[in-house]
């Protein structure tokens, strides 16, 4: 069915593979931990949403230049990697705000609800860009997917789009799964503006690890 060789397979393989820890569940993980469910949702959908990126990358063919041009693939690398360490320094200089409290007039929660809205879209790009400025999964893309497409299909890249919308989903429901465990795990830490803050740092340091870990991978 369009193009594509055991559909099911893929499905099972996609799921294994989702499983797999990698630095999109550790930047879920620590988002959840760090600031709660809601930044840990909008960083699901800023992860899935840089699937969705290299899916059609990969569709048209631009995830290949990744593949055959060391250049390009340390260039990727090295933003990625910039990145990552950008927002961990970001958070370990910010001085950390209760997120939570149970003693705001309207007028303040007003203001938060404003305040918190923009932050969340900030946490939504964030994730976007730490999975679109990670080559590995671009060349993953092109490892994994042909496996599953028929190569006598005249239209593969709608094999490609189906078969990375497919990816997207499954992932969609394991990065909630954790985002939802993680928040309710540490919620009551979170509670704690002490806590909170060093919850913070600590995330800080877990994203500038990520940072020099993806520097320092051979391609």
């Amino acid at each position: 069915m369009f193009g594509i060789d055991n559909y099911l397979g893929f499905i099972l393989a996609g799921m294994l593979l989702n499983l797999t820890p990698g630095t999109d569940s550790l930047y879920i993980i620590t988002r959840s931990v760090a600031q709660g469910q809601t930044a840990g949702l909008y960083s699901v959908l800023g992860i899935v949403s840089g699937i969705l990126v290299h899916t059609l990358l990969a569709a048209l063919g631009l995830s290949i230049i990744l593949a055959n041009s060391p250049l390009a693939f340390m260039l990727v690398k090295y933003i990625g990697a910039a990145y990552l360490c950008y927002l961990g320094v970001k958070m370990l200089i910010t001085t950390a705000k209760p997120l939570i409290t149970n003693a705001l007039d309207n007028s303040k929660l007003t203001e938060k609800s404003s305040h918190n809205s923009l932050d969340y879209k900030q946490i939504y790009k964030q994730g976007v860009l730490t999975n679109t400025f990670n080559p590995k999964v671009a060349l993953f893309f092109l490892a994994f997917f042909p496996q599953f497409i028929d190569p006598n299909y005249a239209y593969s890249t709608l094999s490609f789009l189906i078969l990375g919308l497919t990816f997207a989903v499954t992932g969609l429901l394991w990065c909630l799964c954790l985002a939802l465990l993680a928040s309710k795990f540490s919620k009551s830490l979170r509670e704690n503006p002490a806590v909170e803050s060093i919850l913070n740092k600590i995330s800080g340091v877990v994203f500038i690890g990520l940072g020099i870990k993806l520097l320092t991978e051979k391609g």
